[in-house]
């Protein structure tokens, strides 16, 4: 590997580092394990540097990084167990202060996050590209090396999936404007 190799994918594993991370962490379930993935990216980027073709750099980084996460899950040879937020689904006390509403607004985003961790991973890690790391259908596609249509038909069934699943909760359609 040559030093501008190594400079070039540095860079680029850099700017797009937040996007890696954030991927690694909604595909693996914990941040640790979403580092280690991000840092097995970037080192095998870094092998592969010359051979990069040209094209969507950052499809090419979340693609490496996809791919890690994907090898990270395979080798567990067990699928991901979700934290178990029962304790935290109490009687919420009445309105009192500031305070409470922002721990309110934590755990309604905690329930969130569950009902997405809750979702396959084909329909998850559609919906973390597009609705948090704003990426294209094209860059998507690129990204899990599957056509636009693909991109579409997973977006539209992960986000179906996702409001029956807030929507069965109870109180679901007051908690989350549905």
């Amino acid at each position: 590997m040559s030093t501008a190799s190594a400079n070039w994918v540095g860079a680029l594993a850099l700017e797009h580092l937040d996007a890696a991370y954030n991927l690694g962490r909604w595909l693996l379930g914990n941040e640790q394990d979403a580092a280690d993935a991000v840092h097995d990216a970037y080192v095998r980027a870094a092998r592969a540097a010359q051979t990069y073709a040209g094209g969507n750099a950052r499809a090419w980084w979340l693609a490496i990084v996809r791919n890690c996460c994907l090898a990270k899950l395979s080798s567990r040879k067990r699928e991901t167990h979700l934290r178990s937020v029962d304790s935290v689904r109490e009687e919420a006390p009445p309105r009192v202060s500031e305070a409470e509403e922002h721990a309110q607004a934590a755990q309604r985003d905690a329930l969130l996050a569950e009902q997405l961790r809750a979702l396959p991973a084909e329909f998850r890690e559609v919906l973390v590209l597009r609705e948090f790391e704003d990426m294209s259908y094209r860059e998507i596609a690129d990204v899990l090396s599957v056509p636009i249509g693909t991109v579409m038909s997973r977006l539209a069934r992960g986000r179906a999936q996702l409001q029956r699943a807030l929507q069965a909760m109870p109180d679901g359609d007051q908690k989350y404007g549905m």
